[in-house]
C-alpha cells in the first residue's frame, strides 16, 4: 500500500510537470502579471505549448529511445542510461527557454522559472556522471525556490501565503520520500537534487 502512495507521488509530481504547475500556481497566485495574455483563448495556447514542449515532447523521445532499445526502461535505474534521455529533455527546454524569453506574453517571474529549470537540467546531467541523482527533488526544489521567489514580489490579500510555502515544503518532503520507500533513490541523491534545484533558480533570477 504504501509503495503504491508513493508510486502514483512520483507520477504526480514528475519532473517534468514541474513548469506546468509553475505556470498555474503563477496563473492562480496573480493572473494580472500576465496582462493582456489572461483572456481564456491566451491562457489555453499558453499552458498548451508549456505541456506539449516541457512534457509530451521530451516523454515521446523517451519512448522513441526505449522503441528502438537504447534505453531498457522507462525508470532508468543506471546513470549510463540517463545520458541521452538528459541531452534530449536539455535541447526542448532550451528551446523553449529561449522561445519563454523571446515572446512578451509570458511574466518575468515564468522567465527565470523556464531558465533555472534548463539551469537544473544542465546542472544534473553533469552530476549523473558520478551519481544518480533525483530529478523529482530536483524539480520540487525548483517548484518551491520558484513559489518563494513568485510570494516574495505578490501582494495578495486573498491567501495566506506562509501556508502557501509551508504546504509545497510538505509537498517537497513526500515526493522525496516517496523515492526513498520506491528504493529510486539513497538520501544523498535526495537531498543533492533539492540543492540543485532549489539553487538553480536563484542562478537564474541573479542572471536575469
Amino acid at each position: 500500500m504504501l509503495k503504491t502512495i508513493a508510486q502514483i507521488i512520483s507520477y504526480l509530481f514528475h519532473p517534468l510537470l514541474m513548469l506546468t504547475y509553475g505556470l498555474l500556481f503563477m496563473v492562480w497566485i496573480n493572473p494580472y502579471q500576465f496582462g493582456g495574455a489572461s483572456g481564456n483563448d491566451m491562457m489555453v495556447y499558453m499552458i498548451g505549448s508549456i505541456v506539449g514542449i516541457s512534457f509530451f515532447f521530451p516523454v515521446f523521445s523517451v519512448l522513441l529511445m526505449r522503441g528502438l532499445g537504447m534505453i531498457n526502461s522507462f525508470q532508468m535505474k543506471e546513470r549510463e542510461e540517463r545520458i541521452i534521455p538528459y541531452v534530449s529533455t536539455g535541447i526542448f527546454y532550451l528551446w523553449l527557454s529561449v522561445n519563454i524569453y523571446n515572446t512578451s506574453i509570458f511574466p518575468h517571474a515564468f522567465e527565470v522559472f523556464a531558465i533555472g529549470a534548463t539551469i537544473a537540467l544542465f546542472i544534473a546531467f553533469f552530476i549523473n556522471n558520478f551519481t544518480k541523482i533525483s530529478m523529482h527533488t530536483v524539480g520540487i526544489g525548483g517548484f518551491l525556490a520558484m513559489v518563494i521567489i513568485t510570494i516574495m514580489s505578490t501582494v495578495s490579500p486573498l491567501y495566506d501565503l506562509r501556508m502557501i510555502v509551508l504546504g509545497v515544503i510538505v509537498l517537497a518532503g513526500l515526493v522525496g520520500t516517496a523515492r526513498l520507500i520506491l528504493h529510486a533513490h539513497v538520501p544523498r541523491d535526495i537531498y543533492g537534487g533539492y540543492l540543485v534545484g532549489f539553487a538553480a533558480q536563484f542562478i537564474a533570477l541573479s542572471v536575469l
